[in-house]
């Protein structure tokens, strides 16, 4: 069995439940430390986060991934434990293994293989690590690129680790992502008894139009590299159960998935113009999840889609769709962000799993990257 697959299991076996890292930072600090790196140990909250960085001088090349993992799910729906690790034919099963301990894995044992060649480095190697992203994401990378700030610490070039591809790795890469601004709308009306509506104000009711034309917002993408975007409702509550009582308020939750062409701005106006509209009693609640971004420098694709090449020989499909992730806190610094990853099929589901051979072929992409970018031609 590889290295990468090896330290996998290892991660797997360490049960990170978002927030907890379980000590797979301090693991892979050691690992890390034994090749030469600075660690620091960087504590925001209950979150922990890890910031390693080799060289003294040149750009910065930065790994970003994280070690806390979603819950289990059903574990009866389990075909093993979901914290061991399971070999099953051509496939690593186990929480995490794809979203994205293997990835994790990859980084650090291309980083071992690389520097056991001693390049001559022109530039600096980083890795950051934490365990608040499938969480709340409020003491993780936002924080420790606080951190970073403050010490006059740039990354050149991020290569994030989530899993990206669809059918083999390295078949799909994301050189951006969408921004995410959500709202709760609190429509107040007033109780009263459904046989006497004259004396009562049914929310219900009075949000059932700008509701029609809500769904119906889209904001064009004027990129080319982005989804259209649309406005979805996730949450409408109201009532209380019983049948013979009209509600006294109503409380609606949306969310807006946007590309660089839509602000949040542009958003929140269009949403309050149309609610404006009718004669209703409301209060919205603006919460922006993350801006969207989009590299379009050469330098970082490049070197991205030319190692795939060679290790896989396919060329890669370039997209920008799904949801957020760490990237988006990386990239208003100026840094060049790529995503590649394992496959993507499994994640968040019961028996997540990763394909053994997508993952050792993970480790030479990754260690081809590191070649082009920070040794000398």
């Amino acid at each position: 069995m590889s290295k990468t697959l090896e330290l996998t299991k290892e991660l797997i076996s360490k049960k990170s439940l978002t927030p907890d890292d379980a000590g797979c930072q301090s693991l892979l600090a050691n690992r890390l430390k034994d090749v030469g790196f600075n660690i620091e140990h960087l504590k925001f909250g209950d979150v922990d986060n890890l910031w390693a960085t080799l060289g003294d001088s040149g750009p910065l090349f930065v790994f970003l991934g994280h070690t806390d993992v979603v819950p289990t799910g059903p574990i009866d729906e389990w075909h093993s434990d979901p914290f061991v690790a399971t070999d099953n034919g051509k496939l690593l099963v186990g929480r995490g293994t794809a979203d994205m301990k293997g990835s994790v894995a990859a980084f650090i044992t291309s980083i071992e293989a690389f520097l056991e060649e001693k390049p001559s480095l022109t530039g600096r190697i980083g890795v950051l690590l934490t365990s608040d992203e499938e969480g709340p994401a409020t003491d993780g990378v936002c924080k420790v690129v606080e951190h970073l700030e403050k010490n006059d610490e740039k990354i050149a070039w991020c290569l994030v680790g989530e899993p990206t591809s669809d059918n083999h790795v390295g078949d799909v890469i994301k050189i951006g992502r969408r921004g995410s601004i959500s709202a709760k709308i609190i429509v107040k009306g007033t109780q009263g008894h459904v046989a006497y509506p004259d004396k009562a104000n049914n929310p219900i009711h009075n949000f059932s139009s700008p509701l029609s034309e809500l769904s119906k917002l889209v904001w064009k993408d004027e990129t080319g590299k982005f989804q259209d975007s649309v406005l979805q409702i996730s949450n409408i509550n109201s009532g209380t159960g019983a049948t013979n009582i009209i509600p006294g308020n109503l409380v609606l939750d949306l969310n807006v998935r946007h590309s660089p062409s839509t602000s949040t701005e542009q958003i929140k106006n269009d949403v309050e113009s149309i609610i404006n509209n009718y004669s209703i009693e409301y209060e919205i609640l603006w919460d922006i999840g993350g801006k969207p971004f989009l590299t379009t420098e050469k330098e970082l694709i490049d070197a991205v889609m030319k190692s795939i090449k060679e290790v896989t020989d396919m060329d890669p499909t370039l997209t920008t769709d799904g949801g957020t992730s760490d990237g988006r806190f990386i990239a208003p610094t100026g840094a060049q962000v790529v995503e590649l990853g394992p496959g993507n099929a499994s994640i968040h589901k019961v028996n997540e799993s990763v394909n053994k051979e997508d993952l050792d072929k993970l480790h030479l992409i990754y260690k081809t990257i590191l070649l082009k970018l920070v040794t000398k031609a």
